[in-house]
């Protein structure tokens, strides 16, 4: 098993970099097609649940010149179905069109992302930032908007398939890779906005 921080090597890359993903209408797209032309940040969820971007969200609505002037793009990745997607869209504000899904977990195992847990922050060790008491009622209500949906109840992923994060490039380079060990193990987000070279406003030092 890949190390949570380990950079996927060339060969991984071109080989993830063909596998294909699926958009909002259910149409597929080559994941290497989203950093062709420009960096990207890929965030890895869950399940269509996920909280963590919604905290993306409100940091983009703060940053929009630094990912415009670093050519800096951003897309979530769901092991989900892609029926839920517009849902999950409009529960986290961040935008469908930037929104995709890996039922297949193609992508998912390829990157390295293979530990399936429902395991928390360990004892002793600090919950990261995102986790505040306020964003845990928050989940909570998105998880039960979702759910009021019959249609999309079991289509939104595998709860304990954990994701990660990643920054890729032009020329099929990864720059910055972080794979979650435990359910509440996403990245913080100063710290992958520093990675992919936009300034967090939680974070100015960075």
């Amino acid at each position: 098993m890949l190390a949570s921080i380990s950079l996927p090597d060339n060969a991984t890359l071109s080989k993830v970099s063909n596998l294909e993903v699926l958009d909002a209408s259910g149409s597929r797209v080559r994941f290497g097609s989203f950093y062709e032309e420009s960096k990207v940040i890929v965030v890895f969820i869950r399940e269509f649940t996920s909280l963590y971007v919604s905290q993306l969200t409100s940091e983009f609505e703060k940053l929009p010149k630094a990912f415009e002037e670093g050519n800096v793009d951003t897309i979530v990745v769901g092991c989900g179905d892609w029926q839920p997607i517009e849902r999950y869209s409009e529960i986290t504000g961040f935008p469908s069109s930037k929104i995709f899904a890996d039922p297949s977990l193609g992508v998912f195992h390829g990157l390295g992302m293979n530990v399936q847990t429902l395991a928390r922050t360990p004892a002793g060790e600090k919950k990261a930032s995102y986790l505040t008491e306020g964003a845990l009622k928050g989940s909570l209500w998105s998880i039960w908007r979702a759910l009021k949906t019959p249609l999309l109840i079991g289509k939104q992923g595998n709860i304990a398939q954990l994701g990660g994060e990643f920054v890729f490039e032009p020329g099929n380079r990864c720059t910055f890779a972080h794979r979650m060990q435990h359910t509440e193990d996403h990245a913080e987000i100063s710290e992958l906005l520093a990675k992919a070279g936009c300034h967090s406003s939680t974070n100015n030092s960075l």
